[in-house]
């Protein structure tokens, strides 16, 4: 078998090198799974760090439209905007500013070309230019088509009470506000096709959030959120309950609801918010309120803006659902 060798020896030798090779074998075999491990590994930790480190999508839209406000902090400006076509209606609305420079040399009444920044959770402007003054195309700037000032609506401040209004809920149920006496309420304005994710969604996302914390904490638990839209003609019982159910809402905890302008329009007035009869959001000047009333329906606190927290308003709803002295 082997040269030299007598046929006992050789098939010694032949199993011995046997042997080794299939120790060899199953070294190379061991480290190439060995290998296969720390490779899987890395592939399967890799992208989650990707994902995690990546930013956030832009999208840009084009915008045109006119100041009409330049709030002294010089990190938001007020302007009434043309629609964004496949995006928003036309609107007046306050819009973030990262660069407070975009703003020098601007005045209230300017036409201006900018740029809308979108990502998920955010919106900005920037690349802000103003238009050469001309009358001739300068867009609808007339006040009256975009508010709806009442007379007699008085101006609410914590520890005045709330008038009473009729509403219909999501069930398409009629309710009055002072249904809530004994409880702590929550009220924030939207109107469920709004797409900018620093307004309606930032208001829905925050009252999830303080949902949440009052849940888990158990106390107090006489409290309730109410979003209320002011698009009655879109946002039917039907719309606000397909709304909710899309987000999974807990509709014994959070109500939806709108409302004939005649009842919208006082309400919303007595908190700084200004919408036109039978007006579309298109013609509405949107801004943000969210207002916690007490359990004797009384005006506990007014949020302005969208800076405040879910643990803010939680500890709001908490002080208003405390038993009264």
């Amino acid at each position: 078998m082997f040269p030299g060798l007598n046929s006992r020896e050789g098939v010694a030798v032949f199993g011995t090198t046997l042997y080794c090779l299939r120790l060899m074998n199953l070294d190379r075999l061991l480290s190439l799974i060995g290998c296969s491990i720390l490779l899987a590994a890395g592939c399967s930790k890799q992208p989650a760090g990707n994902l995690a480190d990546a930013p956030e999508t832009v999208t840009n839209y084009p915008v045109r439209g006119i100041i009409r406000e330049l709030p002294p902090d010089g990190q938001k400006v007020v302007i009434k905007h043309e629609e964004v076509p496949g995006y928003m209606p036309a609107m007046t609305m306050p819009f973030s500013v990262r660069d407070r420079a975009l703003l020098q040399g601007l005045k209230i009444g300017d036409t201006v070309r900018f740029r809308l920044r979108v990502t998920q959770t955010d919106g900005w402007i920037d690349d802000i230019r103003a238009e050469p003054a001309d009358t001739s195309s300068k867009p609808d700037d007339n006040p009256l088509t975009a508010v709806n000032v009442l007379p007699n609506v008085p101006e609410l401040k914590p520890g005045d009470p709330l008038p009473d209004y009729v509403l219909t809920n999501h069930f398409g149920r009629p309710f009055h506000l002072h249904d809530f006496k004994g409880q702590a309420l929550a009220i924030t304005f939207i109107f469920t096709r709004c797409p900018f994710p620093d307004f309606c969604p930032r208001m829905t996302d925050r009252f999830r959030g303080t949902y949440k914390l009052l849940m888990e904490s158990g106390k107090p638990d006489n409290w309730k959120l109410l979003s209320l839209s002011f698009d009655p003609q879109f946002d039917t019982p039907r719309v606000l309950k397909e709304y909710a159910e899309i987000r999974n809402l807990d509709l014994d905890r959070w109500w939806l609801a709108s409302g004939s302008f005649d009842q919208i329009d006082p309400l919303a007035g007595h908190f700084g918010l200004y919408f036109g009869r039978n007006l579309p959001p298109a013609a509405q000047n949107h801004v943000l309120r969210t207002v916690v009333i007490d359990t004797l329906s009384r005006v506990q606190r007014v949020f302005i803006g969208n800076e405040w927290t879910s643990s803010e308003l939680a500890a709001e709803l908490r002080k208003a659902a405390a038993p009264l002295p």
